[in-house]
């Protein structure tokens, strides 16, 4: 045993030395730094390419604006006739099968009317100061009062917009605005779900090709970019007519036509 610490000694008291003098210089100095290289090779080059797509049908929905406006001496009885019209014209229009819910009052006022007739000309007095007649100031006299309930009714099925327009203009509305026509939340998005399908099938079509000829290659789809358009058309429809009442009357005819929803998709792949 002797012999052999003997043989080592030089070697042992040489490592005690060294752990030694490592403990003595992580007290007094810190700990050793280690360094450690990172390098990221992500690839940020991306290739994008739009694609469109359009699904037309016709509008399973529309909307009609009426108006119902009636002048009086007085408010109570210009809100007593506007009140009775207002209040036949809901009646009526529920008995075509569309639902209380579906019909609101978007508008409620009462306006006064003024005179429009100019005082007199005051006859002149001979003097110097006022040779010609003059004008007396002006008093503006409220004559009466109109007063005007605007319904707004969301018609789901399309055949029952003419009977709609004619019920309320039959009943006295005075005012009909634009009729929009537009898609039920099932018939939207039947139509979107097409066009988003034609228009990732025209990106993805669009990348390859161009892909292709310039000599990229394509890697993953890393991001999808979506905006869409729904045209509802409007109807010009501005007027009332009188009621239906006999064969003599021509009903009213209008017609929603097509609207399209329109949905643009943008793809972006990573190339390589």
């Amino acid at each position: 045993m002797k012999s052999f610490l003997n043989k080592y000694e030089k070697i042992i008291v040489i490592i005690f030395l060294l752990f030694a003098g490592l403990f003595l210089y992580t007290k007094l100095a810190g700990p050793i730094p280690f360094y450690i290289n990172n390098v990221n090779t992500n690839n940020t080059d991306l290739f994008s390419a739009e694609g469109t797509g359009t699904a037309t049908a016709v509008p399973d929905t529309g909307v009609v604006n009426v108006g119902i406006t009636q002048t009086a001496a007085n408010v109570a009885e210009a809100q007593n006739k506007t009140n009775s019209i207002a209040s036949k014209t809901i009646e009526d229009i529920k008995k075509l099968g569309i639902d209380a819910k579906d019909i609101k009052t978007t508008n409620y006022s009462v306006t006064p009317n003024y005179s429009s007739n100019p005082e007199p000309l005051l006859p002149a007095n001979g003097t110097v100061q006022q040779v010609y007649p003059v004008r007396p100031p002006s008093q503006q006299q409220i004559i009466g009062y109109t007063v005007t309930q605007n319904l707004e009714i969301d018609v789901k099925q399309t055949d029952k917009i003419n009977k709609v327009v004619d019920t309320a203009t039959a009943d006295g509305a005075s005012l009909v605005g634009q009729v929009v026509f537009g898609f039920s939340d099932e018939m939207k998005t039947k139509l979107e779900n097409q066009a988003r399908e034609d228009a990732i099938a025209s990106a993805k079509a669009k990348a390859q090709s161009l892909t292709s000829l310039s000599g990229i290659h394509l890697g993953r789809l890393v991001n999808v970019v979506e905006s869409n358009e729904i045209r509802p058309w409007p109807v010009a429809y501005m007027g009332a007519g009188k009621a239906v009442t006999d064969s003599n009357q021509i009903p009213t005819n209008v017609t929603p036509g097509e609207s399209s929803v329109s949905i643009t998709v943008t793809l972006s792949y990573q190339t390589y």
